[in-house]
């Protein structure tokens, strides 16, 4: 007889797939067009306009260098196939708050699996923490829903992300062009990351990297001595934070903006979510803005 599952994972798995419904029902219903009209759609061509046509269309590049009006045309795309890529290394289990970056990362992924299942198309899941560690194929069916908490439900790694090693090893693996759904710390060298997006990328795929961060690394509040856990193999430090926080912030700020001047570069959405905003907002607000480019 198999092993009955721990009950403690089970409650997981309903609350995120709860917490999921919820947040789509409450923020993102609606406020999107479908897949296929938001996500899955590709450049094809340009035609010169016509009276009646929507002018927010007109590429503006274009009439720049000709003084002639033109529109942009894109091919529609079926059976989107999504990909959430789920960061699981040790560093995603910190939270100064009732939440972690990984229950945020979590919840997200499975807000926009539901939203994308809901309209049709088919998401894929993985979980990376030095490599790929769980892994879902791509359908449809509602229930992958489920399935997708339930790999999720799992706690994270011990050990490094290796984002860049990760995010290869899932470009030969994801098939066919679809978009990538990336939620992490980022807390890896910006080459290497930026790297594994350029291989997706190279591989057709359209990337949006949700960053995920708790307050208190953007913040960092603390004001007594302190010591800090190492984690993924870093020792324990015991410092003043008064003492070194202009240095933390500047370091941190430099890595921020390398990330999303490389996302730009590589023409990647990026998108910061924090652990104490509201979740459901945020990515309302993400796909608002993308709707309206």
């Amino acid at each position: 007889m198999p092993p009955l599952p721990d009950p403690q994972v089970l409650a997981r798995v309903d609350r995120l797939e709860l917490e999921a419904r919820q947040v789509v029902e409450g923020h993102l219903a609606g406020r999107h067009r479908s897949p296929r009209h938001g996500f899955a759609v590709e450049f094809a061509q340009h035609r010169e306009y016509a009276p009646g046509d929507d002018i927010k269309h007109i590429d503006w590049k274009v009439y720049g260098r000709t003084e002639r009006f033109h529109l942009k045309q894109y091919e529609q795309e079926t059976n989107l196939v999504a990909w959430l890529l789920v960061d699981a290394s040790e560093s995603m289990r910190y939270g100064s708050g009732a939440r972690t970056k990984y229950d945020v990362a979590c919840s997200a992924a499975a807000a926009m699996a539901y939203l994308v299942l809901q309209q049709g198309d088919s998401v894929g899941l993985a979980t990376v923490a030095g490599g790929v560690r769980g892994f879902l194929r791509p359908s449809g069916q509602m229930n992958q829903l489920r399935e997708a908490c339930r790999v999720l439900a799992a706690d994270p790694y011990p050990g490094p992300a290796a984002l860049g090693r990760s995010l290869d090893e899932l470009a030969g693996r994801t098939g066919r062009r679809g978009i990538v759904f990336l939620f992490s710390d980022l807390l890896d060298d910006v080459p290497d990351i930026l790297a594994g997006v350029q291989h997706l990328r190279f591989h057709k795929h359209e990337v949006v990297v949700f960053h995920v961060l708790d307050a208190a690394e953007l913040l960092f509040p603390f004001r007594h001595t302190t010591l800090f856990k190492g984690l993924e193999g870093l020792p324990e430090v015991l410092t003043d934070p008064p003492a070194i926080r202009d240095g933390y912030l500047k370091a941190l700020n430099a890595h921020l903006d390398a990330i999303r001047a490389g996302c730009r570069g590589l023409e990647t959405d990026y998108v910061r979510l924090r652990t104490d905003a509201d979740l459901g907002r945020e990515l309302a607000a993400y796909l608002q803005s993308r709707r309206g480019r």
